[in-house]
């Protein structure tokens, strides 16, 4: 799945700096190079934690990705106040920094959306008897209503 959201993240970031450096200049061309950097950690990181989690119980699973997700934040909002307030606009095209970060953070959910549709996950359907009974896939027989 990495790979195929990378690839169209890849494809949208150089489109996003090839338009800022002809619209914005040496700013532009800077402000988009930097939005790409930053997108991609963000995502790879968030990759690094589900490699890490495939195997654990799902509660914990669910604090990783909270506590990532909630560290990523903060470092970014640093970031960006650091960025923001050390920089020059004239040398740090904002929007171009916030417009290629938004296109490129749409291209690579797309790609991974794409990407996880493409999968061909196996999952146990129940199957519906003709009594009227749902066999689940954990061998419990219960009614279309619910009940045992």
């Amino acid at each position: 799945m990495g790979k195929g959201a990378l690839i169209p993240s890849l494809v949208v970031g150089v489109c996003g700096l090839i338009a800022s450096g002809v619209l914005r200049g040496s700013s532009g061309i800077l402000g988009a190079l930097l939005a790409h950097v930053v997108v991609i950690i963000f995502f790879i990181v968030h990759l690094f934690v589900s490699k890490i989690s495939r195997n654990l119980d799902p509660m914990m699973t669910m604090i990783l990705a909270l506590i990532s997700y909630f560290s990523k934040m903060i470092i970014l909002g640093a970031f960006m106040l650091i960025l923001m307030s050390a920089t020059n606009p004239k040398t740090l095209d904002r929007p171009s920094f916030g417009l290629v970060a938004v296109a490129i953070t749409l291209a690579w959910l797309g790609g991974e959306i794409r990407a996880f549709l493409k999968l061909r996950l196996h999952l146990p359907l129940p199957k519906i008897e003709s009594s009227g009974k749902v066999s689940g896939a954990l061998g419990a027989d219960v009614n279309k209503d619910g009940e045992n």
